[in-house]
């Protein structure tokens, strides 16, 4: 991961509440941290909803290099007898 270090920018916060970053991050998820009041740390994040969380363990990578690896030996037909076709 590279650090990209910029100088210190002063950005007013709207009467909404809002902030902006920049257009360069317009669209990505932030997390943002209070760490103490008036200190907060912002970073960008991916977020993996909950559903979809096991695709990114290493059991699923293990199965899918395996799987990836036996389509490679096994190429597709369109006479595979399995679906009655020939």
């Amino acid at each position: 991961m590279q650090a990209i270090a910029s100088p210190p920018t002063v950005k007013v916060i709207g009467a909404n509440g809002q902030i902006s970053l920049g257009k360069q991050f317009a669209g990505r998820q932030v997390l943002v941290e209070e760490q103490e009041t008036g200190v907060w740390l912002i970073r960008t994040v991916t977020v993996i909803p909950d559903n979809e969380r096991w695709l990114h363990e290493a059991q699923a990578a293990s199965d899918l290099e395996r799987a990836l690896e036996w389509s490679k030996q096994h190429p597709a037909s369109d006479h595979d007898s399995t679906y009655g076709r020939k």
